[in-house]
């Protein structure tokens, strides 16, 4: 196993714990796992869950709660209506709330 793999699947572990409607960064979850650079290996780890059905991949964005991962999912606007289908309001990519509904594994794990 090479060591991204191993990190991915801490980020895995992460991301299936995002609650239903709610969203969070990718250098959240970079820095919760202790490697605060990381964010964009973070994103290439939720490149890859969508292959993996379990993953919640549309529940992370980037750090200002733009759809910027949209391209990776089937279909032109799949990321949005994931995130739709469970109450979060997007407007022109953007999320819209997002300090409201955003979750900090830092803060919301013990």
């Amino acid at each position: 196993m090479k060591e991204s793999d191993n990190f991915f699947d801490k980020v895995y572990k992460i991301a299936r714990l995002i609650p239903h409607g709610r969203v969070t960064s990718y250098g959240t979850i970079a820095t919760y796992l202790g490697a605060a650079r990381s964010a964009r290996m973070v994103g290439w780890a939720m490149n890859k869950a969508h292959y993996l059905e379990d993953i919640p991949a549309h529940r992370v964005v980037n750090r200002k709660g733009i759809l910027t991962g949209k391209h990776h999912f089937d279909g032109t606007n799949l990321m949005q209506q994931l995130l739709e289908s469970e109450g979060v309001v997007v407007v022109e990519n953007q999320i819209q709330d997002f300090e409201k509904i955003f979750w900090n594994p830092t803060n919301e794990l013990h």
